[in-house]
């Protein structure tokens, strides 16, 4: 009796250098979000550093986004109403989504996610914490009710990115579990479980 042979196989998409963004970028984020929520006076200027490091790692993204690899490329997370539509369909089959590179919600979610930490990086230059007496180092460029303005952003834009990246881990989670596709795994090595061409 003849084993069925499998759809899929290992493919090597990710590039070394997104690989170390990526885990950077999770350490940047998560430090800088964590020093934020939970800071004091002693704190803050860490708070800054860790700013400073996702606002370099995103210029970093940004340049490999127009030069990298195709599968980081930012013509990659294009796609059409219909391939989302398409997607969406399939996306509760318990089998892997078989793309080399982002899906449909995985490329929303990119999307978001640049969008969102850059505009937390940009506000946090203007921002500032009157109880800790601490402001961003642009603050003085901008009148004191634009200063409030991005600081209350700046604060807003924190929650988002929590729900962002909340929605990012259980979907990695989901894709683990129920379409048994390890995206934790290939976002470490490069390898990913890609459908073979037909």
């Amino acid at each position: 009796m003849h084993q069925q042979a499998s759809p899929y196989h290992k493919q090597k998409v990710w590039d070394p250098l997104i690989r170390i963004w990526h885990w950077l970028l999770v350490v940047s984020v998560i430090s800088g979000w964590l020093l934020g929520e939970f800071r004091s006076f002693s704190i803050m200027q860490w708070h800054m550093y860790a700013g400073y490091t996702t606002g370099a790692l995103l210029l970093v993204r940004i340049v490999w986004g127009l030069v990298g690899p195709a599968p980081v490329r930012f013509t990659a997370l294009a796609f059409s109403p219909a391939k989302l539509s398409t997607y969406l369909s399939s996306v509760f089959r318990p089998e892997p989504s078989g793309v080399a590179g982002h899906n449909p919600l995985g490329a929303l979610s990119v999307i978001a996610m640049l969008c969102l930490l850059s505009i937390q990086v940009g506000t946090g230059l203007f921002a500032e914490d009157d109880g800790l007496f601490f402001e961003g180092p642009l603050s003085s460029m901008v009148s004191d009710a634009m200063v409030l303005k991005l600081t209350t952003v700046h604060y807003v834009v924190s929650k988002a990115l929590l729900a962002v990246i909340i929605l990012h881990v259980s979907a990695i989670l989901f894709y683990l579990i129920w379409k048994k596709e390890n995206l934790i795994s290939a976002m470490i090595t490069g390898w990913k479980t890609v459908k073979k061409a037909e």
